[in-house]
């Protein structure tokens, strides 16, 4: 869970920042161009990747100056103007010292701070960055244009594939949002042309703190050798190639965290599960294809909205996430089964009032869920053939999940043993009703 935000007043500047975690140090998280605190977290592998940096720091995220939350200005900020932004936070978080993790566009700042203030950087850590602008080799005219082409389509989601050339439909929503509420195209053009100045070169020796450069060699914005160069010029900088094909931080950021935290802890990390327990809950439409032919496209599609609607609201009201939504049907988890089935019966009372039949599956088992990614192993399965026995009005459950409530006041009818495909055993089926 994320915390209040605050500001932090940096000259007549109000520079936004949050703090999250419990760690015995603090971290403070630098990002490349802009970022915006709050909707941040609204991604899901963008909230793994801090709750992740939150477990074993205390974490400090600021949006710079002209970006995200904080005050906007204008003109172009130089590095001395916002390494100072990073101090005014540091100061209003109560920090001393802190891990300086710059990605991107924040990694130049990043190193012109350790390298200032020595007494107030634990250690730094470089991700996907460089020392001098990224594309300084091209001619102007080809850097303007590519300004220009990056201004004109801010805030659509296609500049994502820049970093991330195979984001899916999640993060392209996600991005072009964050894009929109983060900065106007006026201030990525600043951000930008503030950046062609950036080059850090000569300060590179200057750093005295332990240093973790790290990188992919696939990255698709940014060429192995910028990292290496800042490595070499480094005075004692580790060197590590993480797996992955984005320059985006929280893409593939298991095997980079752990470097992370090995490297700041001194330990490698404890083994970390993405087996849970969750409640998997299926919700299929009865009757729709007949429904389509009988009240026509345009009717059918405003009732399917609905109908999205009225599921959506039960599963917020019962604390159910949503996964998938596949033409007419849900699929979501809980981390209750009692609520589950509670949400279950409530979605098809809702349902019917709409005048329309709903069947839905319900199974709680152990489930594979990685960082961002949906739900995966037998449960899922047992879920969805369950749901498939279903008939119209039916809310069935497995008897792990029916065991799983005794007492708590819901009731059940024994529908017998059914023999699910692709499953070997036997498993019997109750159909849930309000005790």
């Amino acid at each position: 869970m994320s915390s209040s935000i605050r500001y932090a007043q940096s000259g007549d500047v109000s520079i936004a920042y949050q703090v999250t975690g419990e760690g015995p140090f603090d971290l403070v998280l630098v990002p490349g161009f802009v970022s915006h605190l709050e909707y941040d977290w609204e991604e899901p592998r963008h909230a793994a990747f801090l709750e992740r940096l939150g477990s074993f720091a205390r974490l400090i995220r600021l949006d710079k100056r002209g970006t995200g939350l904080s005050d906007r200005h204008g003109g172009i900020a130089d590095l001395e103007t916002r390494m100072d932004d990073v101090r005014a936070v540091m100061d209003a978080a109560g920090s001393e010292s802190a891990v300086l993790f710059g990605y991107f566009e924040g990694g130049p700042m990043s190193v012109l701070f350790a390298a200032t203030y020595p007494e107030r950087t634990r250690a730094l850590v470089l991700f996907g960055t460089y020392a001098r602008f990224w594309r300084a080799e091209l001619e102007d005219d080809r850097n303007q244009a590519e300004l220009e082409d990056v201004v004109s389509r801010w805030g659509d989601r296609s500049t994502v594939t820049i970093f991330a050339p195979d984001a899916d439909a999640v993060l392209r929503t996600w991005w072009g949002a964050r894009e929109r509420l983060a900065g106007s195209p006026g201030a990525i053009r600043n951000l930008i042309a503030s950046s062609w100045m950036t080059d850090v070169t000569d300060v590179l020796p200057a750093i005295q703190v332990p240093t973790l450069v790290l990188y992919r060699r696939a990255d698709p914005a940014l060429a192995p050798e910028l990292a290496r160069f800042i490595a070499d010029e480094v005075p004692g900088a580790s060197l590590v190639d993480v797996p992955g094909a984005s320059t985006l931080p929280w893409l593939d950021s298991g095997p980079l965290l752990d470097r992370i935290e090995e490297f700041l802890t001194g330990a490698p990390p404890m083994g970390r599960s993405d087996r849970v327990l969750a409640t998997i809950l299926f919700t299929d439409l009865v009757g729709s294809t007949e429904a389509v032919r009988r009240l026509g496209d345009e009717t059918w599609a405003r009732l399917l909205e609905s109908h999205h609607a009225t599921v959506r609201r039960e599963l917020d009201r019962f604390e159910g996430e949503e996964i998938d939504t596949a033409g007419d049907g849900f699929l979501a988890t809980f981390d209750g089964p009692a609520r589950a089935i509670r949400c279950a019966l409530a979605i098809e009372r809702a349902v019917q009032q709409l005048g329309l039949e709903i069947r839905l599956g319900l199974h709680t088992g152990e489930v594979e869920r990685p960082a961002g990614g949906a739900p995966r192993g037998i449960a899922v399965h047992v879920a969805a053939r369950i749901a498939a026995l279903a008939g119209p009005g039916d809310v069935l459950v497995s008897a792990t999940t029916r065991d799983l409530v005794a007492g708590s006041g819901l009731a059940f009818d024994d529908h017998g043993e059914f023999e699910l495909k692709g499953l070997e055993e036997r498993r019997r089926v109750y159909g849930a009703r309000a005790g």
